[in-house]
């Protein structure tokens, strides 16, 4: 008999080639494959609206198959270091103690009372990361204690809060954002942290080629190019069908800046390229 998943894949069939199913379907069923053009619908119709000086419509656009939440959270909260997950019942009655008792070899050292360099150094092994990994990023001692452990799970908590973070919050992909200052704040704050660490980070990679074929070339541009400057180096066929693509049709179209702005991007990120390289040589030579 007839199946549901078997009526959908049939109603999709019927779609684009209707004469190609001649039996009948039930007119409600439950939805098995989303539009694929609504990404492209919604970035265009925010296009008109805006060229048409109307007040945009409130549509999503979606960068994978989620709808981006509505934020009930107050703006980069997340960036403040909050009281460590292990230490929250100890906090106070830690303060209290001496000063002596901070650089002990007992226990661990709660982050929110890391303050000096001399401190990270006495410490090293016995902090923990805080429970928001996005307060690292606005921390430059927190930024040296994770240069130096290079811990895969770290890496990947700062992946996943980073890669929400960026899908709900990206400008041009949620129409009539009022958080663009925000955002572009937040970009910048991404970008000095990579400059620190000497490294692109990989939600940052994945968001930007996701983004970029619906991007305008406006919105947060300086922003969005200092991070393309953090790509790290891949194929040369994924690099032109990500980022060569998206910038060369914007390129062609838009005015000398932006082209000698796309150009400094590119001689950035073939320096940035270079000095990678040259570090990860000298390292094999060594060893």
């Amino acid at each position: 008999g007839m199946q549901s998943h078997l009526q959908a894949l049939l109603s999709l069939y019927k779609l684009f080639c209707p004469e190609q199913v001649t039996i009948t379907l039930p007119g409600k069923m439950k939805t098995y494959f989303k539009n694929s053009e609504g990404p492209w619908k919604a970035a265009i119709t925010a296009v008109r609206q805006r060229n048409q000086a109307i007040s945009p419509l409130s549509q999503a656009v979606f960068l994978g198959t989620s709808k981006p939440q509505s934020r009930k959270r107050k703006w980069n909260a997340q960036l403040v270091i909050p009281a460590s997950s292990t230490n929250t019942n100890n906090l106070e009655e830690d303060r209290e103690k001496s000063h002596v008792y901070l650089y002990s070899t007992n226990g661990s050292f709660p982050v929110e009372q890391l303050q000096t360099f001399p401190q990270l150094l006495q410490n090293v092994h016995r902090l923990e990361f805080p429970s928001q990994m996005g307060s690292v990023l606005t921390n430059p001692l927190l930024l040296h204690y994770m240069n130096c452990v290079k811990d895969e799970s770290i890496y990947l908590r700062l992946y996943y809060w980073m890669g929400q973070i960026l899908q709900e919050e990206c400008t041009w992909c949620v129409v009539d954002n009022p958080y663009e200052e925000e955002f572009k704040s937040f970009l910048e704050t991404v970008y000095k942290a990579e400059c620190f660490l000497q490294e692109g980070f990989s939600a940052c990679e994945e968001f930007l080629y996701k983004t970029l074929p619906l991007w305008d070339g406006f919105c947060c541009r300086s922003e969005i190019l200092r991070l393309v400057s953090w790509i790290p180096l891949s194929s040369f066929s994924d690099i032109k069908s990500y980022l060569y693509d998206p910038l060369a049709q914007l390129f062609f179209t838009s005015s000398i800046y932006f082209k000698c702005s796309v150009l400094e991007t590119l001689k950035q990120l073939l320096q940035n390229w270079l000095n990678c390289n040259v570090i990860q040589v000298d390292s094999e030579f060594s060893s």
